[in-house]
């Protein structure tokens, strides 16, 4: 991008001057310029992506679930994705957004918790796991603009403090974070199972922070197959494939990853 050699920037924004020069819309989108001029075609290769995630508190702690999908515009790219990225004994990471760079993020975002036990000899508060995180995000911002790099991811942990008691976060793309009290969802699929979730938690019968975790696995899969049925980037529960969610749960004990057998066996059980 070449500036005016003249001009001093003053009383414009980072998103104004990328508008003065033709390369933001006026809607805010980012002129992409990826495949255009001497390599060919001028439309970008649209960016890998994985959807969807969601997390609720359950009576053992949080219990975190990914459907396995990972789409590029409208092709399936992968089926058997990993979204739930374990960073330390008591910590989750669930991504919504491109793959490339959310597994990146939960990489530094592991070495980082790493390295202040190791230095610090103890554990990093919530607090700061949570900010930390929030400042991976803020730092990619650069590649949100440019629609290559969004990454919606929710945070589960367990404080084990003066206070100890399970903590659920989610974020937006710029780095906000916000603490859920019951569950969170993010990604395509996500309206059909936040209302999936809102309604076993206020009509169900029992708050989802009562539930068994066979109850609570029962109520994940529904929500992500169900999404599935309204969202093809969301991959559910293929039966014909027989792949399941990703499904952890997190508790004062440690993270606790449930065998795919396992997820199988309450499946069959809860459409039988």
């Amino acid at each position: 991008m070449a500036l005016d050699q003249f001009f001093s920037g003053a009383g414009e924004d980072f998103p104004a001057i990328l508008r003065r020069k033709g390369l933001l819309g006026a809607g805010g989108k980012f002129e992409s310029v990826i495949g255009s001029g001497q390599f060919g075609s001028s439309q970008a290769a649209p960016p890998t992506e994985s959807t969807t995630i969601l997390a609720f508190k359950f009576a053992g702690g949080v219990l975190v679930a990914g459907d396995r999908r990972a789409t590029s515009g409208h092709t399936v790219v992968y089926d058997r994705a990993d979204k739930v990225l374990e960073i330390d004994r008591h910590s989750l990471m669930a991504i919504a957004g491109v793959p490339s760079t959310a597994w990146e993020m939960g990489r530094v975002l592991e070495h980082s918790l790493q390295y202040f036990r190791r230095t610090q000899l103890q554990e990093m508060s919530v607090d700061g796991k949570v900010r930390a995180l929030s400042k991976l995000l803020r730092d990619n911002l650069g590649f949100v603009m440019q629609g290559v790099g969004v990454v919606v991811p929710i945070f589960a942990t367990y404080d084990n403090g003066v206070d100890p008691s399970a903590r659920l976060y989610f974020y937006d793309a710029m780095g906000a974070q916000f603490e859920a009290t019951d569950y969170a969802a993010t990604g395509s699929g996500s309206p059909a199972v936040r209302g999936i979730l809102y309604y076993e938690n206020t009509w169900g019968g029992n708050p989802l922070k009562n539930r068994s975790e066979d109850e609570a696995v029962t109520i994940a899969l529904r929500a992500l197959d169900t999404a599935a049925e309204s969202d093809t980037a969301t991959g559910g529960v293929d039966r014909g494939g027989k792949i399941f969610p990703v499904i952890k749960t997190v508790s004062s004990d440690g993270i606790n990853t449930l065998p795919e057998e396992k997820i199988a066996h309450i499946f069959k059980q809860s459409v039988a």
